[in-house]
């Protein structure tokens, strides 16, 4: 089966400065839910920007579909991955509705909306919970419906894969939960970078874990998330309790 997304021998850094990717080789499976989790600085939103094509490898390849990414033109790009970052939009006086319908523009041809663009964008505010605030401008929504426009905008673009930049940051608890529960429904490769290891445990079917650009772990939750990575990933002491439904974990500076 051909992988979605795929990575072999993947390095990266920023120009004339040594690499903050090292070495990384994995692929994601259709309709797969693949978290990231690490350190801040370990290089997860690095890896993030070479799978939506803003930044090209070093070294190695990054393919979508089978096909090296850089050998597809961008439109077509944006076409098969939607990103939802942790920058937003500037533009505070668009309406919610005019920046989830910016999600419609790679599926453009020649001038003006398509045919279908309207019940895209719909479906999109709808699925999303935001069709009361489809008129309300940008600017006046919290930072929580916000992210939500966010994703709503990415859900329009009608991708195959969905690539998240810690898409919980923002939310509360409930809203977490549902956003999540909402992406692994949708049947896509979702691939998401979460600091919150309880949600990467309940949600993803795989978990990568990076220290200092380098894949330390790629796993099943169970088996990516055990106190030896932990402790390794983040420089803490870990431990992991699995007595209840989804594992509970804690955290203590070594040495204390």
């Amino acid at each position: 089966m051909t992988a979605t997304v795929e990575l072999s021998g993947v390095f990266w850094g920023p120009a004339r400065q040594p690499d903050i990717l090292h070495d990384l080789s994995f692929a994601v499976a259709k309709g797969e839910v693949l978290a990231i989790c690490g350190a801040n600085g370990a290089g997860k939103s690095s890896l993030l920007r070479l799978l939506y094509r803003h930044q090209a490898p070093r070294r190695g390849t990054v393919r979508l579909m089978g096909r090296d990414i850089w050998q597809m033109k961008a439109p077509e790009t944006a076409r098969i991955v939607a990103a939802v970052l942790q920058e937003q939009p500037t533009d505070f006086a668009l309406t919610t509705r005019q920046i989830v319908a910016l999600g419609r523009l790679p599926h453009r041809r020649g001038f003006g909306p398509g045919a279908t663009d309207g019940t895209a964008v719909d479906a999109a505010l709808c699925r999303m919970d935001l069709s009361a605030f489809a008129d309300r401008a940008f600017g006046t929504l919290s930072g929580g419906e916000r992210q939500r426009v966010m994703v709503a905008r990415a859900l329009a673009q009608d991708p195959q894969v969905i690539v998240l930049d810690e898409p919980t940051n923002h939310l509360d608890i409930r809203h977490q939960l549902e956003l999540l529960a909402l992406l692994r429904g949708l049947g896509l490769t979702v691939i998401t970078t979460l600091h919150d290891l309880t949600l990467a445990a309940e949600f993803a079917d795989r978990v990568l874990i990076l220290r200092q650009g380098r894949i330390i772990a790629d796993a099943p939750p169970d088996q990516a998330l055990c106190e030896a990575t932990i402790a390794q990933a983040f420089n803490v002491t870990a431990r992991v309790d699995r007595t209840g439904p989804s594992p509970r974990f804690s955290f203590e500076l070594h040495g204390h």
